[in-house]
């Protein structure tokens, strides 16, 4: 079971500006305003943030991080979080950096959501949690950021779960052009490449959202009151810069941060992920994804794959919350 022994000055993982020498530990509660029906959301300096999370569960129980996508946010994990606690799990729910109460330490950093900038700042709340390892669970950019995770840095990484597979890469794979029907799915990606993408993104965040929503899980019948309670998370200042770096980065149109440039290389080599993991898919899955035969090969350690039925889509832990809190429970024994 994962353990909560505090991390050793001399382990924390430097990675430029990401975990610029973890700051002493000290959470606090927020005055983010989002409403949360899971616990109050607290802040920690971790690395060049100062995330908002959720830690529900006892204190010295083992760890689970959930990491949510875009676009959407911790909410994602609002059954699933109390689930896990009353297992006995410490839960960990972070808004990612241009969302909801996480925010940037300094005014001029670089606004940056390459690959491995999200995976060091999972490293970087660890460490600023003093949380050795954990089963780190996600869908969308919460999945590639735990893959990240137990790519680079498999000691951390009791075990994962992952929705929709192995979501690792490179700029250069994202250069290979795909079929047809696969470049349709992604429009939203191309949209923002350009500069009336990020000033239509800016300008209607929220009515995007609802479609990507509507699109990515076409049977879920999400209510406008549990849209409106994460989409407040999107009115982050930080939002649209971040999430325009990320996809534009995607397609070798925005910069790397040069400090990274170790880690991206490692990552372009898809390396193996050799912790426990479970993998999971929805059956009316809408989003772009990979088949799961594809990605079988990239996990050596103690594998599994679940499709989860009943018209579940892009959102698996929010749509399906046992199916995923079912999985978190079950990897650890694999």
């Amino acid at each position: 079971m994962p353990s909560t022994t505090p991390c050793h000055p001399s382990r924390r993982h430097v990675i430029g500006a990401a975990v610029a020498g973890a700051a002493p530990f000290a959470a606090q509660a927020s005055t983010w305003a989002a409403p949360s029906d899971f616990g109050p959301v607290r802040q920690v300096v971790a690395g060049v943030l100062d995330v908002g999370y959720v830690d529900a569960g006892p204190a010295a129980g083992p760890v689970v991080i959930l990491l949510h996508g875009w676009p959407y946010d911790i909410h994602a994990f609002a059954e699933v979080t109390p689930m896990l606690a009353a297992q006995g799990y410490r839960v960990i729910v972070p808004y990612l950096r241009g969302f909801g109460a996480t925010r940037f330490v300094a005014g001029d950093a670089v606004r940056n959501a390459q690959p491995a900038t999200l995976g060091a700042d999972v490293i970087a709340l660890m460490d600023a949690l003093r949380i050795q390892n954990a089963v780190i669970a996600g869908f969308d950019w919460g999945a590639r950021a735990a893959n990240v995770v137990a790519a680079l840095w498999p000691e951390r990484c009791r075990a994962m779960v992952s929705v929709s597979g192995y979501l690792i890469g490179g700029q250069a794979a994202g250069a290979a052009p795909l079929s047809p029907e696969a470049e349709r799915a992604w429009w939203y990606q191309f949209y923002f490449a350009t500069e009336r993408g990020r000033l239509g993104y800016a300008r209607d965040r929220h009515a995007f959202a609802r479609l990507i929503w509507r699109t990515a899980s076409p049977r879920w019948r999400f209510s406008d009151a549990a849209f409106n309670r994460s989409g407040a998370a999107l009115d982050n200042p930080d939002h649209v810069s971040i999430v325009i770096h990320n996809y534009r980065w995607r397609m070798g149109l925005a910069d790397s941060d040069p400090r990274l440039e170790g880690l991206e290389r490692r990552l372009a080599a898809a390396p193996v992920i050799t912790v426990p993991t479970i993998t999971l898919e929805g059956d009316a899955n809408g989003a772009p994804h990979p088949d799961p035969a594809a990605y079988a090969g990239k996990f050596a350690g103690p594998y599994r794959h679940r499709l989860v039925g009943g018209g579940v889509g892009h959102n698996l832990p929010q749509e399906a919350p046992d199916a995923f809190a079912s999985a978190i429970r079950d990897v650890v024994r694999l």
